[in-house]
């Protein structure tokens, strides 16, 4: 069925406000998201380029989605796509802030701008990417706000066990970016869930 021009531009814009908010996560140099802590962990133990082990993470992490029926689709694909050349566009730009108290104010930034990015692209309805897919896999019965914490806790557990590093950004993912989200989707008006996705257009 073609997507409805509402559709498309949540999920293009989405993904770019998704990618400007983990361009300023990074940036502020206090800790990553869990899921790219568990990829960064594997690749440092396998001695991998990250891409590689990046690719081979979404591939396991989607499958396990799918075996839930949350099942990728072409807001899979833009998500991985869009939001990875995003991020390589500003990281080329931005640079770390100096003094801890500027590092914590544009942390403390990123964190709306992740949340209206993953809540919009979501909101498409048109597929999810992997940490998303996984977390909506399980809800029900753990609503996406816990099973999206869950995801990002146990990625960084398991890739600090593996040698990668973590800090008070990646706890502060954990606790706030799933309940950040749902507030978001809520006040804009969206679903983030992807099962009604075949029936119900947003834009209708």
């Amino acid at each position: 069925m073609p997507y409805s021009l509402r559709r498309l531009l949540l999920l293009f814009g989405g993904c770019v406000v998704l990618g400007v908010g983990v361009s300023m996560l990074l940036t502020a140099d206090l800790g990553s998201d869990g899921y790219s802590t568990l990829v960064n962990g594997i690749a440092m133990r396998g001695d991998w380029a990250f891409w590689i082990v990046n690719a081979a993470v979404s591939v396991v992490f989607l499958a396990m989605a799918a075996l839930r029926r949350v099942r990728p689709g072409l807001g899979t694909l833009v998500q991985i796509v869009l939001v990875g050349v995003t991020v390589t566009v500003l990281l080329d730009v931005l640079a770390t802030p100096d003094g801890l108290v500027a590092r914590s104010l544009l942390l403390a930034a990123a964190f709306p701008v992740l949340a209206i990015g993953i809540a919009a692209y979501l909101g498409s309805q048109t597929g999810a990417g992997p940490a998303e897919a996984f977390a909506l896999a399980w809800d029900p019965p753990v609503a996406f706000r816990w099973s999206y914490s869950a995801v990002q806790g146990g990625g960084a557990l398991l890739g600090w066990l593996l040698g990668a590093t973590i800090g008070v950004g990646t706890v502060a993912v954990i606790l706030l970016l799933g309940p950040l989200v749902d507030l978001a989707s809520r006040l804009l008006r969206l679903d983030v869930h992807q099962g009604g996705a075949a029936t119900h257009d947003p834009a209708g």
